[in-house]
């Protein structure tokens, strides 16, 4: 990498506005414990291993005094890191941390709080990437057949024409700016969408099947392996 990488600016919207009900429990999912932490500590810690990052956290407003009780348990320094109140919806939290962003030049990572597991060296792939192509989603190959629905009918789609969706979704800053000037649409079912609606061709790059998505009880079990395997 050059040098001018370096001196990019760099941010990470973490998105942490899920709830509790298909975990069955009264704590929201990402504050559930993962080991001896939160899952949400989990995946900071991941993002707080790129150099100049600076962490803009998206949580319900009723999740942001508990975060401010914990928070100092596990960070010692919380100085690259700090919260906005999210919204309704995931596009509208991501929003909100967005443009709570005052600068518009510099590059932007957009992960799911629920995704403990991302390697930092993906993080950083993305960061690369997306330094090169303006886009950098991250992605997997389906390792399942795959069927489109048409109506009553459907039809077999050859897997290798299939890619699975993960985050970091990471842009060039002013890009996503512009993309998010619109309203909610239920089409936008991730960052690569409301890019990809604004007229930008999205730029793929590999990611990893340990990098799941933490949203129920299944999803625990097999995070509990993950990590116990990694120590």
């Amino acid at each position: 990498m050059c040098d001018t990488f370096f001196m990019t600016n760099k941010y990470a919207i973490i998105v942490a506005g899920g709830s509790g009900s298909r975990m069955q429990s009264a704590v929201p999912k990402q504050f559930l414990p993962l080991g001896n932490k939160p899952i949400l500590v989990h995946t900071i810690e991941k993002f707080l291993q790129i150099d100049y990052i600076q962490i803009v956290l998206a949580l319900p407003t009723d999740a942001l005094e508990y975060w401010e009780k914990i928070s100092s348990t596990f960070f010692e320094d919380l100085s690259q890191i700090r919260t906005v109140e999210g919204g309704p919806t995931r596009f509208q939290s991501v929003k909100n941390a967005l443009f709570s962003i005052e600068e518009n030049a510099g590059l932007v990572a957009v992960h799911d709080g629920v995704r403990p597991f991302v390697r930092p060296e993906i993080i950083e792939e993305s960061f690369r990437a997306a330094a090169q192509n303006s886009t950098a989603v991250v992605c997997v190959d389906s390792k399942d057949s795959v069927r489109m629905l048409e109506g009553d009918k459907n039809k077999s789609v050859d897997r290798k024409n299939v890619k699975l969706i993960q985050t970091p979704q990471t842009f060039d800053l002013e890009l996503l700016k512009k993309a998010y000037q619109v309203d909610d649409n239920e089409l936008f079912t991730d960052d690569a969408s409301v890019v990809e609606h604004f007229g930008q061709k999205i730029f793929l790059i590999n990611g990893d099947n340990k990098n799941i998505k933490i949203t129920s009880p299944e999803d625990m079990e097999i995070g509990e392996i993950f990590l116990k395997n990694s120590k």
